[in-house]
C-alpha cells in the first residue's frame, strides 16, 4: 500500500519562529512526530529564513522556496511551493493563509491533491490594506473559499462570514496555547519591571488599539502597565512610543524572543490587556488564557467568541478605564479561572493537532 504524502504550506517554516502559522505548523510536525503517524509529512519552508537548509526536522521533511514567505513575495512563494507540492505527488495540501490561493484553479485542474485552507482572518479588511493589495487579498479568499476542498476557520466569528458572504460551511479548528507554559521563567532585572502590572502584548498595528490601550493606562498613574511590542517598526509605533514614554506608569519593551523571559514577564502580571479587533482567535490571547489571570479584550465578535463572553470588553479608553478600576479580587479571581478553563478545553495543541490530522485522513 502507498504511502500517503500530506504537505503544510503557506508558512516560513519550521522550527517555528516568527508568527501564529509557523507555531501552528510546528506544533502539528510535533503532534505527527509523538503520535507516530504513517503518512509522509512535508513542510515548504523559505530558503531565506534558514539558509542551513536541514532535510528534516522531527517526522517532517522540509522543502524550501527561495523567497520570502511573506510581503511582496508571499504569492510567488505559495504558488511555488503548490507547484513543488503537485510535483511530489502530495495527496493532501493543508494551505496555511489565501496568499496563494489564486493559483487554486489550476492546482485543481493538474492535481489529484485535496486542498484544506485556513483562511486566517479577514486579511483583506485590515487598515493597512489599501487599492489594489486589498482587492487581490480579497480575489485570493473568495478564490480559497471556492477553490479548496475544506476551508477552515480559526473562530467561529470567520466562519459566520464566511458562510453569510460565501455560503459555505467552514471547519472551525481554534489554535493551542499550552506551549507558552513550557518554558521555565528567565528573570532580566534589566528590564526594571514594575511590582504589579497590566500586560499587553501585540505587533504595534492600528487595528490592535495600541493607542486606545495607552490613552486608558495614561488617565490611571496608580496602574501600571508593560507594553511589548515592536515600536520601532513603523512610523505609527515610533510617534506612540515618543509620545507616551513621559508616563512614569507606562513601560513599553521591544520584542522579547526568548521563552524564558516572555514566560517571566507573563507571570507577573496582574491582568491582560488584549486589543485586536481584526482576524480571528488570535494566539497571543489563547496563550494568555492559560495564565488565569483577567483578560480585558476589545470587544469584537472575534475575541467574544475565543473566551466565550466571559471576559471583560471594552471599545474607548473610557470603558477600558472604567472596567479596570471596577474589578475587584473576587472578579479578578472568577474571571481568571474562566480564562482558564476554556483555555484548557478548548487550545492546547493536542485538541488543536488531533482535529487537523482527522481532517486529513477524511479528506
Amino acid at each position: 500500500m502507498t504511502q500517503a504524502r500530506w504537505a503544510i504550506l503557506g508558512t516560513v517554516g519550521v522550527p517555528g519562529n516568527y508568527g501564529g502559522f509557523e507555531t501552528l505548523a510546528e506544533n502539528l510536525v510535533r503532534f505527527h512526530c509523538t503520535h507516530k503517524l504513517a503518512e509522509r509529512l512535508s513542510v515548504y519552508c523559505s530558503g531565506k529564513s534558514y539558509p542551513e537548509r536541514s532535510p528534516k526536522y522531527l517526522s517532517a521533511e522540509l522543502r524550501y522556496v527561495n523567497l520570502d514567505a511573506n510581503g511582496p513575495q508571499s504569492i510567488a512563494y505559495d504558488f511555488l511551493s503548490l507547484l513543488s507540492a503537485v510535483r511530489h505527488r502530495t495527496d493532501v495540501i493543508v494551505l496555511l493563509g489565501v496568499s496563494g490561493a489564486l493559483a487554486l484553479p489550476f492546482i485543481r485542474l493538474i492535481s489529484h491533491a485535496r486542498i484544506l485552507t485556513n483562511i486566517d482572518g479577514i486579511e483583506w479588511r485590515r487598515e493597512k490594506w489599501r487599492g489594489l493589495a486589498r482587492l487581490i487579498l480579497k480575489w485570493s479568499e473568495r478564490a480559497a473559499v471556492k477553490w479548496s476542498h475544506v476551508v477552515i476557520a480559526d473562530n467561529a466569528a470567520i466562519a459566520d462570514y464566511v458562510h453569510d458572504g460565501y455560503n459555505t460551511d467552514c471547519k472551525v479548528i481554534a489554535y493551542g496555547g499550552d506551549h507558552a507554559l513550557q518554558a521555565e521563567p528567565i528573570a532580566d532585572p534589566s528590564l526594571d519591571l514594575p511590582d504589579s502590572y497590566a500586560l499587553a502584548l501585540c505587533r504595534i498595528e492600528p487595528e490592535n488599539n495600541v493607542r486606545m490601550i495607552l490613552d486608558a493606562f495614561s488617565l490611571m498613574p496608580d496602574r501600571n502597565l508593560v507594553f511589548v511590542g515592536n515600536w520601532n517598526k513603523s512610523d505609527y509605533g515610533r510617534d506612540l512610543r515618543q509620545r507616551f514614554q513621559r508616563f512614569a506608569n507606562i513601560v513599553m519593551l521591544d520584542p522579547v524572543y526568548d521563552p524564558g523571559k516572555l514566560r517571566w514577564i507573563r507571570d507577573g502580571a496582574l491582568y491582560y490587556v488584549h486589543g485586536h479587533s481584526a482576524g480571528g482567535t488570535n494566539p497571543s490571547l489563547v496563550e494568555m488564557m492559560h495564565f488565569g489571570i483577567p483578560v480585558f479584550a476589545h470587544g469584537c465578535d472575534f475575541n467574544r467568541f475565543s473566551t466565550e463572553g466571559r471576559a471583560v470588553y471594552f471599545g474607548n479608553p473610557a470603558e477600558l478605564v472604567a472596567a479596570v478600576e471596577e474589578l475587584d479580587d473576587a472578579g479578578a479571581h472568577e474571571i481568571g479561572r474562566a480564562m482558564r478553563e476554556i483555555a484548557q478545553r478548548r487550545y492546547t495543541w493536542e485538541q488543536v493537532g488531533r482535529a487537523y490530522f482527522e481532517l486529513m485522513a477524511r479528506a
